[in-house]
């Protein structure tokens, strides 16, 4: 039975975002296209500092769902471990950044695939490496991660 207390998160535009993570990562790396990974690493930190700005979740909002091309997926969860996993992705894009401009490119790519290897995780197999991190963070008690594990 729901209650007031619960939280809902749309598991469907978690994978939207993920997919889209993955095909613009993996087209940046097939094109060497450095401004194609700064674009991915700015849409997912924007989109953790500002949920609302969320790029690749505002395109499901706006066009798959309404189109009928994406059916919502509403579960009851919390948005900020997945909010931690987004953003600690785009600080791994933000690295990865680094180490092409410093002329890194075997650890940059490296970093960039390592991303895409987790958001692929979470879209295909349904486990989220961040959330897991995050719920770890709670249990020993760091502070910002206040948020328990449903259940």
């Amino acid at each position: 039975m729901s209650t007031l207390k619960e939280r809902k998160v749309d598991h469907a535009a978690l994978r939207v975002n993920q997919a889209f993570i993955i095909g613009l990562s993996i087209g940046a790396f097939l094109l060497d296209a450095v401004w194609l990974v700064a674009f991915v690493g700015m849409v997912m930190l924007l989109g953790t500092a500002v949920p609302t700005l969320a790029l690749f979740k505002r395109i499901y909002q706006h066009i798959l769902r309404p189109a009928g091309l994406v059916k919502p997926d509403v579960i009851v969860d919390n948005p900020e471990p997945h909010r931690f996993a987004q953003g600690f992705g785009g600080v791994v894009v933000a690295l990865a950044i680094l180490a092409l401009v410093a002329g890194l490119p075997v650890l940059a790519w490296g970093l960039v695939w390592l991303v895409i290897a987790l958001a692929a995780l979470n879209l295909f197999l349904g486990f989220c490496a961040g959330c897991f991190v995050y719920y770890q963070l709670n249990k020993l008690g760091l502070p910002g991660f206040r948020v328990k594990p449903i259940r």
